[in-house]
């Protein structure tokens, strides 16, 4: 999930051809001004189709259970509720898990997995999930406010792929945030990446605890060090942190960090992990630019090394992907607004990922 910027640049309807911002250190204001001036009046060609069109989804990820293809994404819903900066529009209800046998086959829908009227200590707004599998049992990492309207990350659970889930009365103890994604290491560790600035509220964990009263933007902290994505190894038992929540650090070529100001590299929201050639590529969104960054590591945890964007500004305003490999091939899963053409009911779609020989990752294209 992603929040808009500033109120007056709400971008409902918008149709955005494809940018890349030449300067690094515009504010998001001035972006997003770029941005919505550059509606594409002509006819639209995609680099892919939607998966289905009977519902809304958004934020899929993608996993491989049993030679099958599961994605899990957001379900977008029409809620009535008017744009504004808290992302209060995005106020989905429910999961539902696509299926496919293979890339370009039949899509199957299997309805609700987990409704937020079945989790305990639910108050609104379902956000991009994840999910991991361990010992026969599938784990449902989700997003959600609480009763007190704070993300927390809680977690649920099904003998099944496809579902239904059942929710743990409580969310993971010192979760916070949003958009978790979960990768399992070669010798069987699983570690959960999350974090989401401005409406997903990551700028107000700084201390350690939430503060209410925190910015809701990262914006005045142009010469600091841009906020990082965290991370935390899960316990063998899937339900818990095992060990202290870190920062999966963002740094450049020089091993300095990225700075607040740095709107095409610093993180911002929609991160993930996948493991190529031995390295651990730390892919994420760069928010109020719109593109799809990485960073290269070592370990796991990082830190990670900036190497370069992949992806291009999808239509709409939100970017959210997951990366799997499929007999051999390597695919992007991804979203857009083709269906709706509104900011807040978007489609998955998928595509080719390509590495390059130097180890780095293809540019992609969404918009012709």
């Amino acid at each position: 999930m992603i929040l808009k910027t500033s109120g007056k640049l709400m971008l409902a309807t918008v149709t955005m051809a494809a940018f890349v911002s030449s300067c690094q250190q515009k504010s998001a204001k001035q972006v997003n001004s770029e941005t919505e001036s550059k509606v594409d009046s002509g006819k639209k060609e995609y680099l892919s189709q939607p998966l289905i069109s009977s519902i809304y989804t958004a934020d899929p990820s993608a996993h491989v259970f049993n030679g099958k293809i599961y994605i899990y994404p957001s379900h977008d819903v029409e809620s009535g509720i008017k744009e504004n900066d808290n992302g209060d529009h995005f106020n989905m209800r429910d999961y539902h898990i696509l299926s496919m046998d293979s890339i370009g086959g039949k899509v199957t829908d299997h309805g609700v997995a987990l409704d937020i009227k079945d989790i305990p200590w639910a108050g609104r707004q379902l956000w991009a999930p994840d999910v991991a599998f361990k010992d026969g049992t599938y784990y449902l990492y989700f997003p959600l406010k609480d009763k007190n309207d704070v993300f927390a990350i809680g977690v649920a659970t099904s003998k099944n792929p496809a579902g239904p889930f059942k929710a743990e009365p409580k969310p993971i103890p010192g979760s916070f945030s949003i958009d978790p994604a979960v990768f399992t290491d070669d010798d069987g560790s699983t570690y959960m990446y999350f974090g989401g600035i401005w409406g997903g509220q990551l700028q107000r964990w700084k201390e350690g605890k939430y503060d209410a009263n925190g910015s809701k933007t990262d914006l005045q902290r142009d010469d600091a060090p841009a906020l990082n994505c965290k991370v935390a190894k899960l316990k063998p038992n899937m339900k818990e942190f095992d060990g202290a929540v870190k920062d999966a650090a963002i740094i450049d070529s020089a091993g300095k960090p990225i700075l607040g100001k740095d709107h095409n590299r610093r993180f911002f929201e929609g991160s993930w992990m996948h493991k190529f050639n031995g390295k651990y590529f730390f892919t994420y969104s760069t928010g109020d630019t719109h593109l799809l960054a990485y960073a290269i590591g070592d370990k796991p945890i990082g830190p990670f090394v900036y190497a370069g964007t992949f992806m291009q500004p999808v239509e709409g305003w939100t970017t959210h992907h997951s990366i799997i490999e499929i007999k051999g091939k390597w695919y992007i899963f991804y979203h857009d607004t083709q269906l709706s053409g509104k900011t807040h009911l978007r489609n998955v779609k998928v595509t080719e990922l390509n590495h390059t020989p130097d180890g780095k990752i293809e540019m992609i294209y969404p918009n012709k």
